[in-house]
């Protein structure tokens, strides 16, 4: 049922470079149909309309994608989705997240749910249960709520959250308060982080009030507080394109976690009780497409000889053909094809980085 306190506030503005060759500066990962027939973005509103009315969900990408993202989310209102002039990472995104949901609310006291763009998940009413779930705590406190998922490995692809004591609070979600948020841990960190049994994946999904994170922004990044609060007037004046161009030149680059996660005290992990998936690299379709011969995953046309554990992306047009391969993926577009250890998935994005550097190649990105 929707709430008119609720706001969502979706972050979009990532390139999705491990996703290259598919992903491109003009097509990024969000955009793409990469599982099931809607792009990500498309999915991830889908998932909150029946929790929060379409006049609440905030979309904050790249100024470049605000065009396809308008063009492509309909039911949302325009002035919905919002490009920042450049990435600074999370803190000042979310700090322009709150002016503009304090604006559109008229009071600190509605319920930001500030989510990721690229995350897959099924069980969509268990998930829409637990953030009511977390809404509820963070309306009866000054609480920061955060999703911790618990690990099925020792990934040093995620941050980490340590959690201490459950909450007895008589709701159906477990909460746990937080004894520290963790970087991404080397392979020996995460597998004593999975021994441990009290560290829970960041899911990078909060729930907090305006009143809460505004009163964290003016305690440990006071900048980002008054960035927030020029924001909001800009919005309501109809001129935020022009503040946020004058307001990006002289902000830093900082994440949420190091802005303020880091530092406050009031915050509770919420145990996730629903499926979840980071659709971070390609070695994600491994988890949604279920296998086919010898164990490949494979979207588009393949034909192989004795060739195993492979993943092969591409379309209806072009056969791709392997002999005698194993743990590779194989990504084929019209202008590009990747070849690449299932094990180097993570150094796509230092491929990118590479080919960024040679003009020649710049028509690729």
């Amino acid at each position: 049922m929707e709430n008119n306190n609720f706001y969502a506030v979706v972050m979009a503005g990532g390139k999705g470079e491990r996703f290259w060759p598919q992903s491109r500066s003009n097509h990024p990962k969000q955009l793409l149909r990469l599982i099931g027939n809607l792009t990500l973005i498309e999915q991830t509103v889908e998932r909150l309309k029946p929790l929060i009315p379409a006049k609440n969900i905030l979309i904050i990408t790249n100024q470049d994608y605000v065009a396809p993202m308008r063009s492509l989310l309909t039911g949302l209102s325009p002035e919905n989705i919002i490009g920042e002039p450049v990435g600074l990472d999370t803190a000042p995104c979310i700090a322009l997240a709150a002016g503009v949901v304090r604006a559109k609310a008229g009071n600190d006291h509605a319920i930001m749910f500030l989510l990721p763009s690229d995350h897959v998940i099924r069980n969509v009413s268990a998930m829409r249960c637990e953030l009511e779930d977390c809404a509820r705590l963070a309306e009866n406190g000054n609480t920061i709520v955060t999703i911790g998922v618990n690990p099925a490995s020792a990934s040093t692809g995620y941050g980490y959250i340590k959690c201490g004591e459950q909450l007895a609070d008589g709701m159906d979600t477990k909460f746990f308060t937080s004894l520290g948020f963790k970087e991404k841990p080397d392979a020996e960190t995460a597998k004593r982080f999975l021994a441990d049994g009290n560290y829970k994946w960041n899911s990078g999904i909060f729930i907090w009030s305006v009143k809460t994170i505004m009163e964290a922004f003016h305690n440990y990044a006071p900048q980002l507080a008054g960035m927030a609060d020029r924001l909001g007037e800009a919005f309501v004046k109809n001129t935020i394109e022009r503040a946020l161009a004058a307001e990006y030149e002289q902000c830093e680059r900082i994440s949420i976690d190091y802005a303020i996660m880091e530092k406050v005290e009031n915050v509770m992990v919420a145990e996730c009780a629903f499926d979840w998936d980071d659709v971070g690299s390609w070695t994600a379709l491994r988890n949604q497409i279920r296998p086919g011969k010898n164990n490949n995953v494979v979207r588009g046309l393949f034909e192989s000889l004795d060739s195993y554990n492979n993943i092969i992306v591409g379309d209806a047009q072009h056969l791709i053909a392997a002999i005698d391969v194993e743990d590779l993926i194989i990504v084929h577009t019209d202008d590009a094809t990747l070849v690449c250890n299932v094990k180097s998935a993570q150094r796509i994005k230092e491929l990118v980085q590479n080919i960024s550097q040679k003009p020649e190649l710049s028509k690729f990105l």
